[in-house]
């Protein structure tokens, strides 16, 4: 069974392969020292298991995990314990507080090979929203995962299963939720206006009425964005009008 290690600091990954020497059946196949690595590991071996710090440098790993279509059964190694209880939640494997012994260690991976079927990693992303949400958005362009400061963005716009991101210099897919965005950007700074979209206030030049007691927002851009009841009232409300 194959297996990837990603973390930014050798002396963890080294502690985690030396562990796994235990399990004749486990083959680690990559080691990763960034989520920028994982993604692209994850793609060319389709492991059976990765174990996934949380604080990185670039992304971290619950980015990460954003980035994967079917994101593989995961065991969290982190020294933040503040996520313990949601990775539960989200049905991860096992969560190893550093520093961890190979009694836990192997805890962990029992519970793993005593399961085997695919653990609920997707949901990873939707439910747990850490600092870094709040100011950034990470994507994917092509072959490119590009990280965008939420300063950039204009607005978002739903569309199927997926949600447009609207910059500049263009727009972004985010397989992700309205909702998500709405519950974890800066309230004061995105309004959703409409339930197909949640715009960036720093865009907004002036609101216009329409036919019958409608509105609608006219951004920097020259885009016009549809104002429903509620979210207009919610627009004046946090403009103080």
């Amino acid at each position: 069974m194959k297996v990837i290690i990603i973390d930014d600091e050798p002396l963890a990954r080294g502690i985690v392969k030396e562990f796994l020497k235990d399990f004749s059946q486990v083959d680690v196949i990559a080691e990763c020292g960034d989520g920028f690595e994982g993604v692209k590991a994850i793609a060319e071996n389709h492991p059976d298991l990765i174990f996934l710090d949380i604080q990185m440098p670039k992304i971290n790993g619950f980015e990460m995990l954003e980035l994967i279509d079917n994101p593989p059964p995961v065991i969290f190694t982190t020294a933040f314990d503040e996520y313990a209880i949601k990775a539960f939640e989200t049905h991860a494997i096992d969560y190893l507080l550093k520093p961890f012994g190979r009694e836990r260690f192997d805890k962990a991976m029992n519970k793993w090979l005593s399961q085997k079927k695919p653990n609920a990693s997707a949901a990873l992303a939707e439910e747990i929203s850490p600092p870094e949400s709040q100011n950034r958005v990470v994507v994917k362009k092509g072959q490119n995962i590009v990280v965008l400061p939420v300063q950039r963005i204009h607005y978002f716009e739903a569309f199927d299963d997926y949600v447009k991101i609207h910059t500049t210099e263009g727009f972004y897919l985010k397989k992700k939720t309205m909702s998500y965005f709405e519950k974890t950007l800066d309230a004061s700074q995105f309004v959703r206006v409409h339930r197909s979209y949640l715009m960036n206030l720093q865009e907004l030049t002036r609101i216009e009425p329409m036919e019958k007691d409608n509105h609608v927002v006219l951004l920097k851009s020259g885009t016009r964005i549809p104002l429903s009841q509620t979210g207009y009232a919610k627009l004046k409300g946090v403009l103080g009008i």
